[in-house]
């Protein structure tokens, strides 16, 4: 789809790559050594926010990690993470205000990966955020505004920018 003002056209905001690695420790510590090597950016760790006692979960304590890519490193990953799917997502993936969220079973699956034992199986859920430009009326400190219907980006352009951007299918379920 060809936009008359090029302001209208959708664009990536960001990647977060998240892997629930489930328990602090040296699980948890593999789990941030593969997303460094897979990504090339230093990961966060992600803490629980209640207490599950049947799960030995206490608040506060660590269980994953994640990183936040934009920009061209976003989309670099990203062609990697669709290799990993087959060049193929699920139209159920695609939220309302068209972002998009898949997972990767095994980072394996990535091309030019190779398994270590040192480190284990892990998979990893992918969470790609879309916005148009003049999105920041929504983010800034002063005076936010609320984004109009006419600028928002549908479910359907989302679809039609990644088929054309990346040329991967988007298969119904």
């Amino acid at each position: 789809m060809k936009y008359a003002n090029a302001l209208m056209e959708p664009r990536i905001e960001k990647v977060v790559v998240n892997i629930g690695a489930g328990e602090s420790g040296e699980k948890l510590v593999n789990a941030i050594t593969l997303l460094e090597r897979l990504t090339g950016c230093k990961p966060i760790r992600t803490i629980s926010k209640s207490r599950v006692p049947a799960w030995g979960v206490k608040k506060g304590d660590p269980l994953g990690c994640k990183v936040t890519l934009r920009g061209k490193k976003a989309g670099v990953f990203l062609k990697d993470c669709f290799k990993a799917v087959d060049n193929e997502v699920k139209t159920r993936n695609f939220d309302m205000e068209g972002n998009l969220s898949f997972g990767i079973r095994e980072y394996i699956d990535f091309p030019n990966a190779k398994y270590d034992p040192d480190i284990g199986i892990f998979g990893m859920d992918v969470t790609v955020t879309m916005e148009r430009a003049g999105y920041r009326v929504k983010r800034r400190r002063l005076r936010p505004k609320k984004i109009p219907q006419k600028k928002r980006i549908t479910r359907d352009e989302s679809i039609d920018y990644f088929k054309k951007k990346f040329k991967i299918n988007v298969v119904d379920e």
